[in-house]
């Protein structure tokens, strides 16, 4: 059975900083993408950042290039999303994704709200 399950998301204040965690089962971790996504309310779902397995390459959106930064423990089954200088356009909620060709697969998301 395969799962992705987020955690990490919380209420932070403008400038702070939070890292969410995705733990990976039931499918061959190191063999995929793994991207974090978001979505706002009323906005379509985006890409945040993706990195790539084997090698590890990563993108990321323009809005986020420089204060985000993602990683992966494939030894752990595991992606991090190292978020800061947060703004409160960040808010949304965050979705783990892994895909290899026609396969992918989506976390439930965690909430991350940025906010005074």
């Amino acid at each position: 059975q395969v799962q992705l399950v987020e955690s990490g998301g919380g209420l932070v204040q403008p400038g702070g900083s939070l890292r969410l965690s995705c733990a990976a089962s039931g499918f061959t971790f190191s063999i995929y993408a793994m991207s974090w996504y978001r979505q706002a309310p009323g906005k379509e779902r985006e890409l945040v950042a993706t990195i790539t397995s084997p090698g590890g390459s990563t993108n990321y959106a323009d809005s986020v290039k420089g204060r985000f930064t993602i990683s992966r423990d494939n030894a752990k089954n595991t992606v991090s999303l190292q978020m800061n200088s947060l703004k409160p356009d960040d808010t949304a909620v965050y979705y783990c994704n892994a895909q290899r060709r026609w396969f992918t697969y989506w976390g439930q998301g965690t909430q991350v709200t940025v906010s005074s």
